[in-house]
């Protein structure tokens, strides 16, 4: 196993979605499977996390979520390394056999939560950032504040123009209320989080979610938000939210790095 790093939490992967947008690619095979240069989605993620690190990836899955499991497994181990100091342990959290249905990002936070720790990476499988590092320094400066939350933003794509939150000149997310005229960035899906941010006032669903709960993270986000609680900072490397057919095979049609 991978010796932790100090500031290293855990990491929660978030592959429960049934891909609605990416069909029919995903009518057989689970968005986060699906290949960007050669491999699958979610595997550039454990990379960088490997990397940084991190030592335990939570994997929440619905859509065909045995196909997740059976490719990887518990446990990932970088290349050449095989080594297994230098291997990932990987567990899961089966909301499709537990409920039958995706739970949404906070429902399916809650239901792991009790996996997790009181900080935690997480980051959607289906975007492709393979730039991004799982950085152990912003980790141990996230849990040495006060912050409930830390989002990575970035500059607005053309499929979501209008973005999601803004950003104060001393690095806060800001719940922007229509009309306001500042800029909106959008939310990469990448963040540090604290568990606390999972309970009342926050969030009302219990920790482990055992009536399975369906509910988005972003409202959860915006009450923090108002109490200036979420911290954001942009980030300008490479980011696709990889949610369309024509979107995928525009990436791939690129040479890698580019």
């Amino acid at each position: 196993m991978v010796t932790p790093l100090p500031g290293c939490p855990r990491a929660m992967l978030l592959a429960a979605g049934r891909g609605e947008r990416m069909r029919p690619l995903t009518d057989a095979c689970p968005k986060p499977l699906l290949q960007v240069h050669g491999q699958p989605l979610l595997t550039w993620h454990l990379q960088a996390l490997a990397r940084a690190g991190v030592a335990n990836v939570l994997v929440n899955t619905a859509w065909l979520g045995s196909a997740i499991r059976q490719y990887y497994g518990h446990q990932y181990c970088l290349q050449p390394m095989l080594d297994k100091r230098n291997t990932l342990s990987i567990s899961y959290s089966n909301e499709g056999e537990d409920f039958g249905v995706a739970l949404e990002t906070a429902g399916g936070i809650a239901r792991a939560l009790p996996l997790l720790g009181p900080i935690f990476w997480l980051a959607a499988g289906d975007v492709f950032a393979p730039d991004f590092a799982f950085d152990a320094g912003a980790a141990r400066r996230f849990a040495a504040g006060e912050v409930l939350a830390h989002l990575w933003l970035v500059p607005n794509p053309p499929q979501h123009p209008k973005g999601d939150f803004g950003l104060s000149d001393d690095g806060h997310a800001l719940n922007l209320p229509d009309g306001d005229p500042r800029p909106r960035y959008t939310y990469s899906t990448i963040a540090l989080l604290r568990a606390e941010l999972f309970a009342p006032p926050w969030c009302d669903i219990p920790v482990g979610n055992p009536n399975g709960v369906q509910a988005p993270l972003a409202p959860v986000l915006r009450r923090a938000m108002d109490a200036g609680r979420v911290s954001a900072e942009l980030y300008s490397g490479l980011w696709v939210d990889v949610g369309t057919p024509e979107r995928l095979a525009a990436l791939n049609a690129q040479a890698p790095g580019a």
